[in-house]
């Protein structure tokens, strides 16, 4: 599933996730502060890539990449700035 995220310099973004789990931790039309944003992405990507690999017997690059670029894009802005979700999709 995807998630589209729009950061605080107006810039929208897509995200993947292995699996719905991310549901779990992010809910569309909220903002949430940039440090909690991170947090729950780390932590929804991480637990649909431990699915991955229950299933598939490795984990998910995709996700690791999508988390990767995530904590990239957020290096650029401060502390109190917020990510908004925007949705999910397929």
């Amino acid at each position: 599933m995807t998630f589209h995220v729009r950061w605080p310099d107006g810039s929208a973004q897509q995200c993947y996730s292995p699996s719905t789990v991310v549901g779990e931790h992010l809910e569309p039309g909220v903002a949430y502060g940039l440090e909690d944003f991170v947090a729950r992405s780390r932590t929804a990507l991480q637990r649909g890539s431990d699915r991955v690999a229950e299933r598939y017997g490795s984990p998910c690059s995709a996700a690791a990449a999508t988390f990767a670029a995530i904590e990239a894009r957020a290096g650029a802005f401060g502390a109190g700035e917020r990510v908004l979700v925007e949705r999910f999709g397929t």
